[in-house]
Formats: structure tokens, sequence, C-alpha cells
């Protein structure tokens, strides 16, 4: 049964996984990203320490301030919310699910005993509206490093696992990564961080992502499940 569900189409096997547990896949990232953005806000407004102001680079210097890139920058929460669907076993969607809170415990904690801020840059945000109702919702703290890049790493280093052991298309996998690489860009191109806050954030969302697939275990899909998947 199993084989046969892997040598159906990579389309096939991606909606009939998609299927598979859809109360334990909605409730559970609306319940973690809405636990994550209270735990973030506090720590943002309760530092332990005056936060530290990172220094911008020459890379920042190569990437402008572009408006524009705010919906790509926004599109984080679209991003991680759709991987969860294509998960076919609750102990794989648990695995992930623990990795990527260690991740996040991990950058909060940073936050809490190191608080940073990016520097304000030279713009006036009453031209940008957009802009300006994120700058007022989110301040420029929890800086170092960036959990946008971290998580949108993170996520697209599980995706491209998905995504090849269903066997989809070169054209799926590229789309992955020009999905997360914008993200990346626009943390930087809306100055809501500094290229060193997106470094770490890479290196950090990268290393969790290697753990997490290094020490996976039952990585194999199972289609062993009923059809209504509760």
């Amino acid at each position: 049964m199993i084989a046969s569900a892997q040598d159906s189409p990579w389309h096939r096997q991606v909606a009939a996984t998609i299927r598979m547990h859809p109360y334990v896949k909605g409730i559970g990232t609306t319940a973690f990203i809405s636990l994550f953005f209270v735990a973030y806000f506090y720590v943002l407004r309760h530092p332990a320490y005056t936060p530290t102001v990172m220094p911008a680079i020459w890379l920042d210097r190569l990437i402008g301030f572009e408006p524009l890139a705010l919906p790509v920058y926004l599109s984080l929460w679209l991003y991680v919310s759709l991987l969860p669907a294509f998960f076919s076993t609750r102990a794989e969607l648990y695995q992930y699910g623990l990795s990527m809170m260690l991740m996040c415990v991990v950058g909060l904690s940073i936050f809490y005993f190191w608080p940073t801020a990016a520097p304000a840059p030279d713009i006036d945000w009453s031209r940008y509206p957009d802009m300006h109702f994120l700058k007022n919702i989110d301040a420029a703290g929890n800086a170092c490093p960036s959990l946008h890049v971290a998580t949108a790493f993170f996520s697209g280093v599980w995706f491209h696992h998905l995504m090849r052991r269903f066997g989809a298309p070169l054209w799926i996998l590229m789309s992955n990564w020009t999905w997360c690489i914008a993200i990346v860009y626009s943390t930087v191109a809306v100055r809501q961080h500094v290229a060193v806050d997106a470094l770490a954030g890479l290196v950090l969302g990268g290393v969790t992502a290697w753990l997490s697939l290094r020490y996976r275990r039952n990585m194999q899909p199972s289609f062993k499940v009923s059809r209504t998947g509760l």
C-alpha cells in the first residue's frame, strides 16, 4: 500500500497528504503562531537589559530600502503556515513542531538576555503608511538573530526535504527557494533588520533544520491513515 502510494505522481501524493490530520494541522499551527506572538511581544517590551543597537555593514548599503518588499516580508506567515500541511504522520508533524518551538525559544532567550535593536534609518515613515503601521506594531527590537529569517530558512529546508521526498519537479524546488530568499531579502529591504541580524538568523535556522532532519525518527511517509485523517 505504501509502495503504491509512493509510485503515484507527486501531486497526487501531495493532495493525499494535505487531507491527513486537518484538525491537528490547522489548530496546531494557529495555536503555535498565537503563542509565539504573545511571547515575542512580551520579550520585546520587557527585555532584561538595555538593547544594543546592531551595526550596519556594507551589505546593508548594497541592499537599498524597498517599501514594495513589505508584502514579501509579511508573506512569511503564509509560508510557515503552509508547511505543516505536507506532513503525513503525526509523529513527524510533532517532531517538526518541537524543532520549530526549540528554535524560537533559543531566539527569544537571546532577545531577553541580550536585547538588540536595528539602527534607526534616515527615512520619513509617514511617507509610507503601510511601513509606518508595521513600525508602530513591531518595533525594531528583537533584532539579532532575526527570527523572521530563521523561521523562513528553517521552513525552506523542510519544504525542500518534503518536496524531494514526494518527487516534486525542479520548478517546485526552485519556487520554494525563490520565496525563501525573497523573504530573507525583504527583512533588510524594509529596514526591519540589518544584514548582521539576517546572517545570524540564517545560522540559527540552518543549524536547527539540520539537527531536526539529522535526528528525525521515521521520516518515511505513511499512507496507512484513515480517509478522515482526524
